[in-house]
């Protein structure tokens, strides 16, 4: 297997999938809070989410174009977190994917409207796909267990509470398990969910997500310290200048790096317990581990 090509194939399916998503006439009223949706939807990105779910319901068995509709519900919820990320009253940033973010080019109240539609709509788009019904709310209760009150915006909440304080390694795991790596474990989780995979495939993709998350949260630390702005397309430099908690600060470079080594491994090795087809997904934890942006 090609993985960089799958991976290629991947997105590009998942882009023309999410392309058929709010194209609303312009003579409707809501017509520009479609726009809005669409301009951040469809900003490019690297797909990860959608691409797990879409892998993980393959190995699990699964019709890769049933799970579609899960992809991109996924990619819907994450879209709208990046939204409120941005906004004025949470990390009030400017740039994302190298475009203004959405509040700048559509106001402060469309791109909160922006978010909190796609929000809804992640789980319409679940209930109205054409799976089974019983996989259907599976993927939803999945989906919602990320995002909710011990999930995606607890992390940010923990995140803002605990500004300006000083966080163990342990504190900074509560908050960065939940902001970046539960929607990671949910899109791993809703893949085999969709596919009605068993338990054992459920609890290995689960632990998986939650190493590449970890993983992946490490990485983004590194880069705000190492890369520059037009490589990752947004401001670098944020968390030092807004004297953030972060993993280059408690662990430095090589600490960061032994870390992602290690998680890396594991989430390769708990794969092979539970899945006979893992080339693919290993292949993508090392290439996200030593990615440039």
């Amino acid at each position: 297997m090609n993985s960089k090509k799958l991976a290629e194939d991947y997105r590009q399916e998942i882009d023309a999938a999410l392309e058929q998503y709010f194209q609303i006439p312009a003579e409707w009223p809501q017509a520009g809070l479609g726009e809005a949706m669409r301009y951040s939807l469809l900003a490019g990105g690297k797909r990860i989410r959608p691409m797990l779910v879409l892998e993980f319901c393959r190995i699990a068995g699964g019709d890769r174009e049933a799970a579609m509709p899960v992809a991109c519900a996924i990619e819907m919820m994450h879209t709208y977190s990046l939204i409120h990320d941005d906004l004025p009253c949470m990390d009030n940033d400017f740039l994302r994917r190298g475009k203004p973010t959405n509040h700048v080019v559509y106001g402060e109240c469309t791109a909160t409207l922006a978010g909190d539609t796609l929000q809804a709509e992640a789980f319409g788009t679940i209930l109205r796909s054409d799976l089974p019904i019983e996989r259907k709310a599976a993927c939803a209760e999945i989906l919602a267990g990320a995002v909710g009150i011990d999930g995606m915006c607890c992390g940010q909440y923990l995140d803002m509470l605990w500004e300006g304080k000083t966080l163990s390694e342990q504190e900074l795991s509560e908050i960065n398990s939940r902001k970046t790596g539960a929607l990671l474990v949910a899109a791993c989780q809703m893949g085999v969910a969709a596919a009605g995979g068993t338990e054992k495939e459920l609890e290995a993709a689960g632990q998986f997500g939650a190493a590449l998350g970890l993983a992946f949260q490490i990485r983004d630390d590194m880069l705000d310290v190492l890369s520059t702005e037009e490589k990752l397309g947004k401001p670098i430099g944020s968390d030092a200048q807004e004297n953030k908690n972060t993993y280059m600060v408690l662990k430095g470079k090589e600490g960061c790096e032994k870390t992602i080594a290690r998680l890396t491994e594991f989430a390769k090795s708990v794969l092979n317990e539970a899945f006979s087809d893992t080339d693919f997904l290993s292949d993508l934890a090392y290439a996200l581990a030593s990615r440039e942006k």
